[in-house]
């Protein structure tokens, strides 16, 4: 599963009391062996425990935020590639099932901080929404390539997730996804909105698998505790 769940609405922006005790009931329900959070904080009130492996890379002074992975099989070596002049960055780790190491990386790339009420967006300066849109596509390319570095060096195989903050249309997602099969094509239907935006399904989320693993379902929720809905995929090695 990958969730990218806007701090577990530690700010109030779902006006509903005990979001982040939703958001864990939720997981709990689908019981994913591996999940991937963006924007992730250990907030006071959650308990991930049923899950007895992770690795977090947390950033902030006041409020601790960042990456996470949580796994219910055993986390041989885990780290972080930096991205530079942001809190976003790429974290990833080797998990062991049976005979099997798989590497599993989770993204952050940056975002375009754009407020999509679209009252507020007629009200934006064009140009300079333009020019906030080609820095954040330049930061994105630089991201993109500091991952595929460290991702040339992977010796396993592997699955991606992540909030790549662009479509699949983009630059980012071929250069990432590269021979790797996406879940939702494989095996997912309708649009796959990963993304709350009023008036039409953004994708924006993906999982991402080596084609050393069938891909046997694929599921975009509609559970709205966050600014992104949770992705699910079921995959199984091939040999």
């Amino acid at each position: 599963m990958n969730y990218n769940v806007r701090l577990f609405n530690l700010y109030d922006w779902i006006p509903e009391k005990g979001v982040e005790t939703k958001i864990i009931d939720f997981i709990k329900k689908e019981s994913p062996d591996i999940l991937s959070f963006q924007e992730y904080h250990p907030h006071k009130n959650i308990d991930l425990s049923f899950f007895k492996y992770k690795y977090e890379k947390l950033s902030g002074k006041k409020v601790k935020y960042g990456q996470a992975i949580f796994s219910k099989f055993p986390i041989i070596n885990s780290g972080s590639i930096e991205f530079p002049k942001t809190s976003n960055n790429a974290i990833f780790a080797d998990v062991v099932k049976g005979k099997d190491t798989i590497r599993v990386y989770n993204i952050h790339l940056e975002s375009l901080h754009i407020n999509t009420n679209v009252e507020h967006l007629k009200k934006e300066d064009s140009e300079r929404l333009f020019n906030r849109v080609g820095t954040t596509f330049k930061m994105q390319q630089f991201q993109t390539e500091l991952f595929l570095k460290h991702k040339k060096e992977c010796p396993y195989k592997m699955i991606i997730s992540g909030d790549f903050n662009n479509t699949p249309f983009s630059y980012v997602y071929r250069k990432i996804r590269g021979d790797l099969n996406d879940t939702f094509i494989e095996a997912g239907n309708g649009f796959g909105r990963s993304y709350d935006f009023r008036f039409f399904p953004v994708r924006i989320d993906f999982i991402l698998a080596d084609e050393a693993f069938n891909i046997n379902g694929f599921k975009a929720f509609d559970d709205h505790y966050s600014d992104h809905y949770p992705i699910m995929t079921s995959l199984s090695l091939t040999n």
